[in-house]
């Protein structure tokens, strides 16, 4: 990619007049900077910014010529800014060049000393090395590289020092070994070392100070941490040296190396690597956009996410979702099939190769429009929505690879809206006159009320907690889906003039008659699966069995994993064994291990290829260490003397022929009972609707399983003007197909009320 930068004064100071490999990722720029070069001391850093967007990057001087005007600088191409410097070449500009910053080095005649280069810290080795040799010094010095390829500057290092030693990883050149096997030879050797210089790597530069420190050789090294302004005015490069707080931009770079706190200064460091990471990634995805070198690969762009061993230790998300340069290549996998088989997939019919499309161009506020013209809860669906077995499974892509992450890029395109500022809603221009009433805040509540709302209808949504959401908001715990999410989702649906009243429970406050009969013309029954299945075995109210559904919400809706600051309290035992096998079973056990159990168990009673959870969740459950037991159902809680929990018995399963849902059954191998130690049990096997809203109304029927008899198309119930979607008709599905149901609900409702048919 050819850059035409015009510097902005015009007098080209920050031209780059040459350019040269040294070696792999290692690269060498001349700058003309006359001004900064008359200057610049040895050891001093200049800060580069390529563009106005770019990232302020400090680099050490590695040699200048007055004469010229011309500045040396060496670098690795290691992280996002490197990479993007790197692609520059002769002739292009950099938006600044800012030095010499820094304190030079002390150049004195000191003796014999010995200077030290790991990899590309040769390179500002070499300038303090000339002036100390030209102070009369005796010089040796030790570089470091992983290989014979990575040794740079050996020519003009050997042209200077008396005497060079090489070491690299391999033993492909000089010795095989580190820097300090070679430093730690020549003071055994009784060599007298009046100084030592090294510059390199962090853990480098700790080494060596453990090697001069116990014979008393003064040490230097010069450090490169994280910087903004290096002026002194962020304070973002400090470093404890000597007990004391230094800026490396003010005070250094260069410091008595047995006084620096290394351990602090690595941890600093580490401080970005998630924001450097997801930065590599976009500038890797716009290059390769850009250059019009993308083919369609076989596998889909992975998704950034926290580390396991810190996951564990928070409730932040677990996904940390794509970035712009990520999603655009993501996108650019789309063949914009004719027939575009990916919406038959989608339960709400969006139109998927059209906002892909949108999202490969940059147009991303154009994608979301797109999404939400059918979808109201993108953000959540994105998160929790298994894409993998409705939209995803239908993509041609996944014939002979990965389909396109469509869930991934739903979520970009989302999370990129809300990050622009307030999310913007219309409500419809003309008014109905119409009022209808939502009884349930989950996925099919809040999806009916914004379509409803659309159509110009008067709606009012009415939800028995306290808080907006339903399932989204008790059940799905923070690390899966950030509760800011779904309050932006309910606040877009409150734009649309939706009227939300919580804390009202349905059947027992008022009843949908007294609704039917005070104004509002229709109801929609969106109450879920609010009735926790149990295991009927003996022992299952000892105390320390929970259910899932009582786990999850203290934890989620009340924040139990905040007490004492929140009040809801939560029990946690040392070892905690789940039951179930779904992405319920899966949360609960996740939550327990963030609460601080020393181990989680996961018992199912088949195989891990019949679970009903989501395999990316699976995943990240063992990545986190759940125990995952599985062709085990347990027959007994064991108790103690005090009536708590104290472990489970289980009894060995085989698979045998498919039952009903397609999936093997388990079958008991007899004999084969064992116990596995618990402190705490959670209960995660499903649930069934929860009918306290159609109590008072006997004409609402429902069936053997208790569930709202309605029309799985139109969600008409037995009872004229009431209609019923989601959970509480189907028993415990996804979220999107509760979306669905309730989408196609207004569709029906909406004819009802312009034509009076049932």
């Amino acid at each position: 990619m050819k850059h035409n930068h015009k510097h902005e004064n015009g007098w080209g100071k920050s031209r780059i007049v040459k350019v040269k490999d040294l070696a792999p990722a290692i690269r060498m720029f001349k700058i003309h900077v006359p001004l900064l070069v008359q200057s610049a001391k040895p050891g001093q850093f200049v800060v580069v910014r390529i563009d106005e967007r770019g990232e302020r990057i400090p680099l050490t001087i590695a040699d200048t010529d007055e004469k010229s005007g011309l500045m040396t600088i060496v670098f690795q191409t290691v992280g996002a800014s490197t990479q993007r410097l790197a692609i520059l070449r002769e002739g292009d500009f950099l938006a600044d060049v800012v030095g010499p910053l820094g304190v030079p080095s002390e150049i004195e005649r000191f003796g014999h000393v010995v200077c030290i280069g790991g990899g590309v810290g040769i390179a500002p080795v070499y300038p303090i090395l000339k002036a100390l040799k030209g102070m009369g010094n005796r010089i040796t010095c030790i570089v470091g590289a992983r290989n014979r390829e990575f040794v740079i500057l050996k020519d003009e290092v050997e042209k200077i020092a008396d005497r060079t030693i090489y070491t690299t990883d391999d033993g492909s050149f000089g010795t095989h070994g580190f820097v300090t096997d070679a430093l730690a030879g020549l003071i055994s050797q009784g060599e007298k070392i009046d100084r030592v210089l090294a510059i390199g790597p962090v853990i480098m530069m700790r080494e060596v100070a453990k090697v001069t420190e116990p014979h008393g050789i003064p040490t230097i090294v010069s450090l490169n941490s994280i910087m903004v302004d290096a002026t002194g005015m962020c304070g973002a490069c400090r470093v404890s040296v000597g007990g004391k707080t230094r800026f490396v931009c003010v005070d250094g770079p260069e410091f008595d190396a047995h006084q620096v706190d290394f351990r602090e200064l690595m941890s600093r460091q580490a401080m970005y690597n998630r924001e450097e990471y997801r930065a590599l990634w976009h500038h890797e995805c716009t290059e390769a956009e850009e250059s019009g070198v993308i083919e369609i690969p076989k596998s889909r762009v992975p998704m950034p996410h926290q580390n396991p061993q810190i996951r564990i230790q928070n409730f932040d998300e677990v996904a940390l979702g794509y970035t712009r340069g990520m999603a655009m290549q993501e996108a650019s996998r789309c063949l914009n099939c004719k027939k575009h088989p990916c919406v038959t997939g989608c339960p709400v019919n969006i139109n998927i190769p059209d906002f892909i499309q949108h999202i490969k161009t940059g147009d991303f506020l154009k994608a979301i429009k797109i999404i939400k013209s059918s979808n109201s809860l993108p953000a959540i669906c994105g998160r929790v929505c298994p894409q993998e077995t409705q939209c995803e499974l239908e993509c041609v892509l996944g014939k002979k690879g990965q389909p396109i992450a469509i869930g991934r890029l739903e979520r970009f395109a989302s999370d990129y809206e809300a990050a622009q500022g307030e999310i913007q809603a219309s409500r419809p221009s003309h008014s109905t006159g119409k009022k209808v009433a939502i009884v349930g805040s989950g996925p099919a509540g809040l999806s009916a009320a914004a379509e409803l709302a659309k159509m110009g209808h008067q709606v009012t949504l009415f939800e028995a907690l306290h808080k907006t959401g339903g399932v989204l908001i008790y059940g799905i715990p923070e690390f899966r889906l950030p509760k800011r999410i779904v309050q932006t989702e309910v606040d877009y649906i409150r734009k649309l003039g939706v009227e939300i009243r919580t804390s009202f429970v349905v059947g027992k406050l008022k009843t949908i008659d007294y609704f039917l009969n005070n104004g509002f013309d229709a109801v929609f029954l969106a109450t879920g699966a609010g009735l926790p299945y149990l295991m009927n075995i003996p022992g299952e109210n000892l105390n320390g069995v929970y259910t899932a559904n009582e786990f999850l919400t203290r934890n989620n809706l009340m924040k139990a994993y905040l007490f004492p600051e929140y009040d809801t309290p939560i029990r946690i035992g040392r070892h905690m064994a789940v039951i179930g096998g779904g992405n319920v079973a899966m949360d609960s056990a996740r939550v327990a291990l963030r609460l601080g159990a020393d181990r989680v168990s996961l018992i199912y009673r088949r195989s891990r290829a019949e679970m009903p959870a989501r395999a990316e969740e699976v995943e990240n459950a063992l990545e986190e260490g759940i125990d995952l037991v599985t062709l085990a159902a347990p027959v007994r809680v064991l108790g103690d003397e005090k009536g708590w929990v104290r472990g489970i018995e289980c009894q060995r399963m085989e698979l045998g022929e498919p039952d009903a849902s397609g999936r093997r059954r388990p079958v008991p191998i007899p004999g084969s009972e064992f116990v596995i130690d618990a402190d705490v049990i959670v209960v995660a096997i499903g649930q069934s609707p929860n009918l306290l809203a159609i109590s008072g109304s006997p004409d609402v029927h429902t069936d053997p399983k208790g569930r709202v008899m309605a029309d799985p198309e139109t969600g008409k119930t037995t009872k004229r003007g009431v209609f019923a979607g989601g959970d509480t008709v189907t028993g415990a599905a996804t979220v999107i197909e509760a979306m669905g149901a309730g989408k196609r609900a207004a569709k029906a409702i909406d004819e009802y009320l312009k034509t009076g048919e049932w």
